[in-house]
């Protein structure tokens, strides 16, 4: 098996059958990739629309759905993780999908032992119209994407905020974990971990595309009270340290620099 897809799930909604779709609709061989799904705490009906979905409308595609009384997006993808197969690792939102060659564009470049990354649109819609917005990580693909050589870590680091837009091999997680004791950040704290594992970065074509769905309400959106703010960027903060403090020759000090500086600007901007 060589990418395995986990895509953790609470309460899905139809989103959730595009992002499914999406990936049905790979160009990459399907007996090559498989889709862990793991529903966290809650199960009916979920449970089974969603088998009756993977019945229907995935056919021909390795699908696994987990379901665990847990909820938690971390400890979602932690399962998944642990159950997956593939060489390499692609994390997908529920509710966001891929273009029908994300998989194999990602795995034509991760073939050459560089770190891939996929181009990004982030788009809000309402019942009759979809529209584009701007995105960090896709001002970073619409800079550096079509420069066509690979990087170094500091150009590309907003892509190590998030697990998605990539893939990331077996052995640079090897047992490492998302933290589960997060209320934000747990993303980049787990992509800041495994970076040691991670030296060069290619960008795809524009064409392999990831596309974020903004929601209201959503962990992107919503508003936090400057106390919860303050308190989670000071743990990530510390987070950060201890885990530069205790293999600093294995990571970069400037990028170390940069997750710190970035969660320090999240309080001065409360």
């Amino acid at each position: 098996m060589k990418i395995s897809v986990i895509i953790p799930s609470y309460k899905p909604q139809n989103w959730i059958y595009e992002c499914l779709s999406s990936l049905a609709g790979q160009t990459f061989e399907k007996a090559e990739f498989e889709v862990i799904i793991v529903l966290n705490g809650c199960c009916e009906p979920y449970k089974s629309e969603l088998l009756n979905y993977i019945c229907t409308g995935m056919r021909g595609v390795n699908v696994n759905l987990i379901q665990t009384g847990q909820a938690g997006v971390s400890n979602a993808r932690n399962i998944g993780i642990g159950r997956s197969k593939g060489e390499y690792i692609a994390f997908i939102d529920d509710d966001d999908f891929v273009s029908d060659s994300y998989l194999a564009d990602l795995y034509a470049i991760a073939s050459t032992g560089h770190i891939p990354l996929s181009n990004f649109l982030a788009f809000e819609e309402d019942a009759d119209t979809r529209k584009y917005t701007s995105y960090y990580i896709t001002d970073t693909y619409n800079r550096l994407g079509r420069q066509g050589h690979p990087y170094q870590i500091l150009p590309v680091r907003s892509y190590l905020s998030v697990p998605c837009a990539k893939l990331i091999p077996r052995k640079v997680i090897a047992d490492r974990k998302f933290y589960l004791d997060f209320k934000n950040g747990e993303d980049s704290i787990f992509m800041f971990l495994i970076s040691d594992g991670m030296k060069t970065f290619e960008f795809t074509e524009a064409r392999a595309i990831y596309y974020r769905r903004i929601r209201e309400g959503s962990a992107v959106t919503r508003k936090k009270k400057r106390k919860e703010v303050l308190a989670n960027s000071c743990k990530m903060i510390c987070a950060y340290t201890r885990i530069y403090i205790a293999h600093a020759r294995r990571y970069h000090a400037l990028f170390f620099v940069t997750r710190v500086l970035a969660a320090v600007k999240k309080i001065v901007e409360r």
